[in-house]
């Protein structure tokens, strides 16, 4: 089966792995203010070509800010929040 590069419509769902439910494709488009959630394209790329349909929708720099984020490990994302809470214990005395 060849894959297509245009989305399928908003009666085709798949499960968002950040909220739990089932979601159609136009939501994840439009998630992050306007621009598509930053897991659009590990979700969506067994559906249809979506990086394909992405690179012809967006401009380079809203690419960019969508996708290019600094990756941190879910470790370092846990010490940052300690740390954040430890500031905010410590300002609260």
């Amino acid at each position: 089966m060849k894959r297509e590069n245009t989305p399928p419509g908003d009666d085709y769902m798949i499960r968002c792995p950040r909220l739990g439910h089932q979601i159609g494709f136009s939501f994840c488009r439009r998630e992050n203010s306007g621009l598509p959630c930053f897991k659009t394209l590990d979700c969506w790329y067994p559906h249809f070509l979506v990086e394909e349909y992405l690179r012809g929708e967006l401009e380079p720099e809203e690419w960019k800010k969508a996708f290019s984020r600094p990756k941190t490990t879910k470790v370092v994302s846990l010490l940052e929040l300690i740390d954040q809470a430890k500031k905010r214990a410590g300002s609260d005395s």
